[in-house]
């Protein structure tokens, strides 16, 4: 009948239908439009030195496209079989040929050229800027495979577990107090105009710490270390995440870099400090009364502790 239509057909409409509501929503989302092309940037130089190196990459690859498509088109319109014509028979164009391999190997050794210019300026860390945290003290002087002309930095270890990042702040100058160094979760909490250094390691598996808007990808290998840089010349935050499936909590292994001024990064870092501190201590004195108390628990340790 008229009215009834192939189940299939319904099936295509009923997609098409769908596209047409979805994909114009989806296409001018400002979060879908935002480094659709090209890599995030604005975060770190070594995120600015990639997305300049990948648009290089992309206007050159798009004008050879253009080229190679629009040749082919031309030959195929210029050229078709037409009825009662012959076609001609070639036997290769030699200067042709040897246009077209030359021109491809000097593509090839710009590509080549800039690639390496950019990728020293992507690994090689740069000074801190005026107005950055002070470094003069001998615990930021940086030893590692990575460091600034001037050798300091702040030095962070990343470490990745299933399923958290963890952020140990090793060469902070403890407090007199003798707290202990400072580490946190989750967030990272670094000085602005200030060249951060980070060793990246695993305790169990591999995981990979990826900051989109700070520069590239680093695995996180157990029983190696692996390093990068950024400096953050502003006050913001910036999200990424676990980007090598590790597990079945992957998905929940976010990370989170915020940059404050170093005035407030040192009052942070003395909160977190202390906040380590207190635990510590009321962990312990939970443990002494568990240990005294012969390992029964109470009503009030369960409320206390």
């Amino acid at each position: 009948m008229r009215g009834h239509l192939p189940q299939a057909l319904r099936g295509r409409r009923t997609l098409a239908v769908f596209a047409l509501a979805t994909v114009p929503g989806l296409a001018f989302a400002p979060s879908a439009l935002a480094s659709a092309l090209t890599p995030e940037k604005g975060g770190s130089p070594a995120a600015n030195h990639i997305w300049s190196l990948y648009l290089i990459t992309l206007i050159i690859a798009t004008v050879v496209f253009a080229g190679v498509e629009g040749t082919l088109l031309y030959c195929l319109i210029r050229f078709r079989a037409r009825k009662g014509r012959e076609a001609k028979q070639l036997h290769g164009n030699t200067q042709l040929e040897i246009g077209w391999t030359v021109g491809a190997a000097l593509v090839l050794v710009a590509l080549a050229v800039v690639t390496f210019l950019d990728l020293r300026e992507v690994r090689d860390p740069v000074n801190s800027g005026p107005g950055g945290l002070d470094l003069s003290g001998s615990q930021y002087v940086t030893t590692g495979s990575l460091k600034p002309p001037n050798g300091r930095a702040l030095t962070i270890d990343v470490i990745g577990m299933q399923f958290i990042w963890q952020y140990v702040y090793k060469n902070y100058s403890p407090s007199p107090d003798g707290l202990g160094t400072p580490y946190s979760y989750y967030q990272m909490v670094v000085p602005t105009n200030t060249t951060v250094i980070l060793h990246v390691s695993s305790k169990d598996v591999v995981h990979e710490w990826w900051i989109p808007k700070l520069g590239a990808k680093v695995q996180a290998v157990p029983g190696y270390t692996n390093y990068t840089w950024f400096k953050i010349s502003k006050p913001g935050n910036y999200a990424g995440q676990c980007s090598f499936l590790c597990g079945r909590g992957h998905a929940r292994m976010i990370a989170e870099v915020t940059a404050v001024p170093p005035a407030k990064f040192i009052g942070w870092l003395h909160s977190q400090e202390s906040a380590l501190h207190s635990a510590d201590v009321h962990a312990e004195a939970c443990r002494q009364e568990l240990n005294s108390s012969g390992g029964s628990q109470s009503g009030e340790f369960a409320k206390n502790c």
